[in-house]
């Protein structure tokens, strides 16, 4: 991160004048300031702030508080009532959903005028057309008029554009949100990517995606700066706050004071959820539908294995298509070796839509002792057995890779993201990324 100053907003402020009736925006005219026929909206007042050049904001506030009246303020696209904004460098910029977009026009032709407006010359926008039609993956409705286009066509040719035209700032408002899981996993490793050196600045009302993502969170309460800090300090005070405001400020005072109790198990052999039996009668039960991402596995690597099959398997061998988060299955790996591997190291890690890593292993500490040499030619089969966390609804995905070496030294044959694809539709998590089968809870009264 550097120590110059990409944003600077000094005494922000916007302010909106609100006609009961039209006529009187007309009638207005004619007293000049004389008499006011309307009342005074600000929905920003006195923001200050800076973001330097690296830095990755997250702003968080709940509707209305003003959050994307300051991201268009910071773009341009509106004027501010008082105060100032200051940026360095070239802003790329994905608002609310339409925005820089002619509807009449195809998406041939919008891919050229937003490109555009953003600084790039015809010739440049020729070389990186293909390379964005590709990120946007809609080359079959390119010469459409996107107004026939989906929401969800909408954000993955606006994303494309923004990713392709060297930014150094990207400003973006809630309008990813739209998009399916794996266009969604692909934003978020290019927003990684672009993080290593660019200035990002987006809103979300997702703080799980603000403490993950960002080196800063600015909390935004009816138009005013609340607080400004490190996300997770941030976070809790405005989940607190939300709390606050919707049970009363008594709300985290009243009710049981409960003792809990701790029972120390010993090694079980399989855990069991004495809940879970009520859960999967109710519609609380946590189904997990699998979805098969690629007939051919392409990734990155040294090209040593091939990867075959990856599936998701109960305890008798069958592929499964649907699974119930709690209960017992194997994630089976099975590739080829195109070379000889020494060592190979088979591995897993399964991810959010965010790319947040949940959970994973490897083969690393099971075969310590007694590593497993691959000719060439040769074909592996690693199998995982675990629990499937409960997880909450939403969309998740399981990487693959398969390794030379050891786990602090090896060379990365294959990796290959989004091997498996998982979306969870119901789901009785009450806190946290995952759920895990309880042991035992009690709650006793003194």
């Amino acid at each position: 991160m550097s120590s110059e100053v990409a944003i600077s907003v000094n005494g922000l402020s916007k302010c909106y004048q609100i006609y009961q009736k039209p006529r009187d925006r007309l009638l207005q005219m004619f007293f000049r300031g004389r008499k006011m026929l309307y009342r005074e909206f600000w929905a920003l007042r006195g923001i200050s702030f800076e973001v330097k050049r690296g830095e990755t904001v997250g702003i968080i506030g709940r509707n209305g508080s003003g959050k994307s009246t300051l991201l268009q303020l910071i773009c341009g696209t509106l004027n501010p009532t008082e105060g100032t904004v200051n940026t360095r460098g070239r802003i790329a910029a994905l608002l609310e959903l339409g925005s820089g977009f002619n509807p009449e026009f195809s998406g041939r032709e919008n891919v050229y005028l937003s490109a555009s407006i953003y600084g790039l010359t015809p010739d440049e926008i020729d070389a990186r057309f293909d390379k964005i039609v590709d990120f946007s993956e809609i080359r079959d409705f390119i010469d459409q008029p996107v107004k026939t286009y989906s929401s969800g066509m909408f954000v993955r040719l606006a994303f494309a554009v923004i990713a392709h035209v060297d930014a150094d700032i990207l400003i973006i408002d809630e309008a990813l949100s739209v998009g399916d899981a794996a266009f969604s996993r692909k934003c978020t490793r290019f927003l990684r990517q672009f993080m290593e050196n660019g200035t990002v600045l987006f809103v979300s009302h997702d703080t799980a995606s603000v403490k993950n993502l960002c080196d800063r969170a600015i909390w935004i309460e009816r138009g005013s700066l609340m607080a400004d800090g490190d996300p997770k300090s941030v976070s809790d005070a405005y989940l607190k706050h939300l709390y606050e405001t919707s049970q009363g400020n008594q709300a985290l005072k009243q009710g049981l004071s409960p003792m809990h109790s701790f029972k120390k198990i010993d090694k079980p052999k399989m855990l069991r959820d004495m809940r879970q039996d009520l859960l999967n009668a109710s519609v609380l039960r946590n189904d997990i539908q699998v979805f098969q991402m690629h007939e051919q596995y392409k990734g990155f690597g040294k090209g040593g294995v091939s990867l075959i099959r990856v599936a998701l398997e109960d305890e008798t061998g069958n592929p499964l298509s649907w699974i119930v988060g709690g209960e017992a299955v194997q994630l089976v790996i099975e590739g080829s070796a195109s070379q000889y591997l020494e060592q190979i190291l088979v591995g897993f890690t399964v991810k959010d839509r965010l790319g947040q890593y949940l959970f994973g292993d490897n083969t690393h500490l099971t075969f310590l002792e007694s590593p497993v040499s691959l000719r060439l030619g040769e074909g592996f089969r690693a199998c995982f057995h675990f629990l499937m966390p409960i997880l909450r609804a939403g969309d998740y995905s399981i990487d693959i890779a398969v390794a030379d070496g050891t786990q602090t030294d090896h060379i990365q044959q294959l990796w290959v993201n989004d091997a498996l694809s998982l979306k969870s539709v119901t789901s009785s998590v009450c806190t946290g990324l995952v759920g895990i089968p309880m042991s035992k809870i009690t709650l006793t009264l003194s």
